[in-house]
């Protein structure tokens, strides 16, 4: 016998995780703020905006009532922007009366005060009502997971047996997860591999090859690790999944909309013309004022993240960005 779960936000990676729970056997409710997707879901168990080929079992159905979403479920899956994260805690602090798992799927920061989800859930929700506060993250596109290609992801929080209950929950034969109690590294990985994911998308739109892309890679796996450290996060997270594997799979593929925004930009679009295009949230584009303010606050040297913050609020010429990039003081490695 299943669980009874549900997931709040129906978007592509919402739709992709509520399909995983749906054939691990749960009983999934998604809920959207939108009525037209809401009965769009219900009667043709379609998302066409956001996985245009792709239909879910009958058994997922849609509401736009949080209180009914939620009433009497196990677990929580939370899979909406960083943004919308504490507003959405604070409704379901008034919501929630029996005890339930917060699972989160969402990568970023809060815009002005640098914190991670985790935080922003653990402020807000009651713990009384909260068993335990999980993070799901790692190298993972929707339009792959829909399709059952084999994907491997990780479940962490301070808690290990929260952390082991939502391996249960999402385990099958294609979709792996693994645990870590490393909370802090997880969701600093998660977050801050967008910002690289948008500089991958700049050197491919202005016409640089695989070097340039592993060097990108690289050096942003460096930068990410040095602040992820100075906030508490274990080295070694950043050499897992949701540290160097999540960073593969945002920067050399278009499914990533982060990578796509950048290689508009590369390409010579102007940012505001690419997110009013994209039709979904560039994660991405608000981490990097966030990482950009927390490297000054902690003194630490981030200069992809600084060149990409410059791309991007202060209108600074891409091509010029890079070479500058590339015309800084040599140092060791």
């Amino acid at each position: 016998m299943g669980s009874r779960l549900a997931v709040l936000g129906a978007g592509s990676w919402g739709s992709a995780l509520a399909n995983v729970l749906t054939e691990n056997g749960h009983q999934v409710t998604i809920w959207t703020r939108d009525q037209e997707q809401q009965n769009e879901i219900n009667t043709r168990h379609t998302n066409t905006h956001y996985l245009p080929e792709f239909k879910f079992t009958d058994e997922i159905a849609a509401t736009t009532d949080l209180k009914k979403a939620v009433k009497d479920v196990e677990a929580i899956v939370v899979v909406i922007p960083t943004s919308g994260i504490r507003e959405l805690a604070r409704r379901l602090d008034t919501i929630l009366d029996r005890k339930v798992t917060i699972i989160h799927a969402s990568k970023g920061l809060e815009r002005k005060t640098h914190k991670r989800i985790s935080t922003i859930l653990d402020e807000e929700l009651s713990c009384e009502y909260v068993t335990g506060i999980v993070a799901l993250s790692g190298p993972s596109h929707a339009e792959e997971v829909i399709n059952r290609d084999l994907t491997t992801i990780t479940a962490a929080s301070v808690h290990l047996e929260s952390a082991q209950y939502v391996q249960k929950l999402f385990i099958n034969d294609y979709f792996r997860v693994y645990t870590n109690t490393d909370i802090i590294g997880v969701e600093i990985g998660a977050a801050l591999k967008n910002i690289i994911a948008i500089g991958a998308g700049i050197i491919a739109g202005l016409g640089y090859g695989d070097n340039a892309k592993a060097g990108l890679v690289t050096r942003g796996l460096a930068e990410i690790s040095r602040l992820g450290v100075e906030m508490g996060a274990d080295p070694l997270t950043f050499m897992g999944l949701s540290g160097v594997g999540d960073l593969i799979v945002t920067c050399t593929s278009p499914h990533s909309r982060n990578w796509r925004a950048g290689y508009q930009l590369g390409k010579g679009e102007a940012i505001q013309s690419v997110l009013d295009n994209m039709g979904m949230v560039v994660e991405g584009v608000s981490t990097t004022q966030a990482a950009f303010e927390l490297a000054k606050e902690h003194a630490i040297e981030m200069p992809i993240t600084e060149a990409i913050y410059d791309v991007l609020y202060k209108d600074a010429e891409v091509k010029y960005v890079i070479l500058n990039l590339m015309k800084r003081e040599g140092k060791a490695e």
